[in-house]
């Protein structure tokens, strides 16, 4: 199960194709690709349609040499051309996506939770979020992803929508942990207000990533993803119906991410942790051979 992103990195498995066709070509360039091509033909496209809706918005969110009103003219497009598609009207470019609509009821609700994600970024940038708004920011940008991509799996829709809550968060929190201080760079940061303010630490970025007590609050914040990873693995070890291959790789290969991490600290100066190339070749095959 792939997020809108912030973002599922692409050095995982980066694969370059010259396929023109959109819904592949931005899938291959991503970890999400390797998670994606178990699944059978059908279910692999619509799954390759939903990622390029997805970094198409998330393009549009992340365009810095865009003025803020041209990106979200931009996302306002796309959510116009979403309800034209469910409106059985001429739909521009959200035309590709109407196969996989037909195909496996996915819900416009949620294509349009993530287009908002994505316009949040745009009111801000978002810096120091409360842990009310940064958890709707999780719930847009990662959990909706997963509730569409959890019908692509023929999941049943309560269980799967409650795999999509745990493991969307799980994810989206593991990237921002991650990701702390490139987003620094472009004048963002997720960590949560409340816990900062509880610390002592300065609502400043450039004070809080060098301040000592940051690593406190980034592993409780770590904990609570772990928390969410615990219940997405509970879910999928009942062995609920659909192809749970994917998810379950990327709740392996992100887990894995948070764990270096915790291991490692946020103490400045940080060193990013990356993807294990052969670790994942490796999950995917022993999850091939248990599933």
């Amino acid at each position: 199960m792939t997020s809108a992103m912030k973002k599922i990195q692409p050095e995982a498995f980066s694969e370059k194709s010259s396929d023109s066709q959109a819904s592949v070509s931005g899938a291959k360039s991503s970890s999400f690709y390797i998670g994606m091509r178990v699944l059978p033909p059908a279910e692999r496209e619509a799954m390759y349609a939903i990622y390029n809706f997805c970094r198409q918005v998330d393009d549009i969110a992340d365009d810095l040499e865009g003025s803020q009103e041209e990106r979200k003219q931009a996302l306002d497009a796309w959510r116009h051309d979403i309800n034209a598609l469910y409106a059985g009207e001429p739909c521009g470019q959200a035309a590709f996506l109407k196969e996989p609509v037909a195909r496996f009821h996915l819900r416009q609700e949620d294509f349009i939770a993530v287009i908002d994600g994505m316009a949040m970024d745009l009111k801000g940038p978002i810096v120091f979020p409360d842990e009310a708004t940064l958890d709707l920011y999780c719930d847009r940008v990662a959990s909706a992803v997963g509730r569409l991509s959890v019908y692509v799996f023929g999941m049943d829709p309560n269980i799967g929508e409650s795999l999509a809550y745990h493991l969307g968060r799980a994810l989206q929190l593991t990237n921002i942990l991650r990701d702390i201080d490139e987003d620094a760079e472009i004048g963002r940061c997720y960590l949560p207000r409340e816990p900062l303010e509880k610390a002592g630490i300065p609502l400043d970025i450039e004070k809080a990533l060098a301040d000592p007590r940051l690593d406190k609050v980034c592993r409780d914040l770590a904990w609570q993803a772990e928390g969410h990873y615990a219940a997405s693995d509970h879910i999928i070890h009942n062995r609920p119906k659909g192809y749970l291959i994917a998810p379950r790789l990327m709740a392996a290969a992100y887990s894995a991410l948070l764990r270096k991490m915790l291991a490692q600290g946020w103490k400045n100066p940080r060193k990013k942790v990356k993807h294990n190339k052969l670790a994942l070749l490796w999950t995917l095959l022993r999850l091939k051979v248990t599933s």
